[in-house]
């Protein structure tokens, strides 16, 4: 009884293959069964289409140092592709909320995808959505890649097209507001220098003619320069000093300011686009082959479990009827 229990249980390779044998009948139909409902299922499905583009992300070397600073030796030219940061930074633009919101808003994306706006979530819906049919992922190049499935080839191309356009807009957009800043600062205190050293220079001038006008009078004229530089020198050079300095700092400030307002005024491309996407022919989704063989080798291997777990069950039955 014992040995009749341990054969009911253990199947060794060859006795799986009798068993299957001997259910034939049963697997065929079920078989059958499941590719015939695979492929109903599949034809029911909407096809998707799936169009590319396929970019590098564009150096981020400054175009002001790189233009205005002498011998700038720079890491990075602005000619240049970036490196994994670019990418990353690049993917961080792709994934942003002002792309998703002007794609939606101009493709109409809640009626475009069928979504009830009268829905408990309508918006977390059309986000799932967008993250389902819209991804971007860093390809082992270190280009970036945009891929956009839809119902309509067309669509889909141009979604991912305007996806790419849309990257310099809202990567410039964020640059240029923080630029603006930096150059509102620099331009303040490149004018208030500026300034400081028209009045140094105007102090300058003034001293420049009481010393002339002492030298100048009546008497001795060596007598009157030591008296004049006595009485004045100290300042004159000091003030000499500052005309100096204040004329580095204006210099200084003045290239500050050329550079930032080149990087306030710059529409500098982000990325370099390698291949544009295009309406394509041939639907992505559904693989109707592929559902029904997985689909249909998938039933066939739970309607085996279930098969060998039944006649275990009426053989443990028939062992205790026998006891």
């Amino acid at each position: 009884m014992d040995n009749k229990q341990q054969k009911s249980y253990n199947f060794s390779s060859v006795d799986l293959l009798i068993y299957i044998w001997n259910k034939r009948l049963i697997l065929t139909s079920v078989g059958i069964i499941a590719a015939v409902a695979a492929i109903v299922i599949s034809i029911m499905i909407t096809p998707l289409f799936q169009s590319s583009v396929i970019m590098f992300p564009a150096s981020s070397a400054s175009i002001s140092k790189e233009l205005l600073v002498q011998n700038y030796s720079g890491r990075q030219s602005i000619h240049g592709f970036g490196e994994e940061e670019q990418a990353e930074q690049l993917l961080q633009i792709l994934n942003s909320e002002p792309i998703r919101s002007r794609i939606i808003e101009k493709y109409s994306l809640m009626e475009h995808y069928e979504i009830d706006p009268d829905n408990k979530y309508p918006l977390t819906e059309l986000y799932e959505q967008y993250k389902s049919n819209i991804s971007f992922r860093l390809t082992e190049f270190m280009s970036v890649e945009i891929s956009v499935m839809d119902s309509d080839p067309v669509i889909s191309a141009s979604i991912a097209n305007d996806i790419s356009d849309l990257v310099d807009t809202v990567y410039n957009s964020m640059k240029k507001e923080r630029a603006r800043e930096a150059l509102h600062l620099v331009e303040r205190e490149f004018k208030e220098a500026e300034k400081n050293l028209v009045e140094l220079r105007d102090s300058l001038d003034r001293l420049s003619g009481q010393l002339s006008s002492e030298i100048n009078k009546s008497g001795d004229p060596t007598t009157n320069l030591i008296k004049a530089i006595s009485e004045n020198g100290a300042l004159y050079l000091s003030v000499i000093n500052l005309v100096r300095n204040e004329s580095l700092i204006v210099s200084e400030l003045s290239l500050r300011y050329k550079e930032a307002r080149l990087e306030a005024e710059q529409n500098l491309p982000y990325k370099f686009v390698v291949e544009s996407a295009y309406p394509p022919e041939k639907k992505a989704y559904p693989n109707k082959s592929l559902i029904v063989i997985v689909s249909t080798l998938a039933t066939l291997l739970f309607a085996l479990i279930v098969l060998i777990v039944i006649d275990n069950i009426k053989s443990r039955i028939a062992i205790q009827e026998e006891k």
